[in-house]
């Protein structure tokens, strides 16, 4: 039970709520810190991680205008157009937000399997 606590303690290299650096894919196993470039698979690696960045980029910009569209539909005062529109932009926010994360994971996934290979 302890080897449980020091393995995933130690592990500097996971990240959850924090960028990726555009380094992730390509670092030596168990050392975060030492960056290999071996070939041109760690060229695709570092674009994944680049393209990593900007989808949770585009990620917290759908969750600002979830905001957004949440402030406009307080502020509509029962106007129908304002809702209405108010409403869309909460539903395209949302949409917005799960094609990021779903994109998001697809590239983390294929990415880290790349890379342990």
């Amino acid at each position: 039970m302890n080897w449980l606590f020091t393995h995933y303690a130690a592990d500097s290299c996971s990240h959850f709520l924090t960028f990726p650096t555009w380094y992730e894919y390509i670092h030596a196993p168990n050392d975060c810190s030492t960056i290999r470039i071996t070939g041109i698979n760690d060229v695709w690696l570092i674009v994944a991680a680049v393209l990593e960045i900007l989808l949770r980029i585009a990620a917290l910009a759908a969750i600002g205008f979830i905001i957004y569209g949440g402030f406009e539909y307080l502020t509509s005062q029962a106007e129908p157009d304002k809702v209405t529109r108010a409403r869309q932009t909460i539903i395209s926010a949302l949409v917005g937000l799960v094609i990021a994360i779903l994109a998001a994971t697809v590239i983390n996934f294929i990415a880290s399997s790349v890379s342990t290979s």
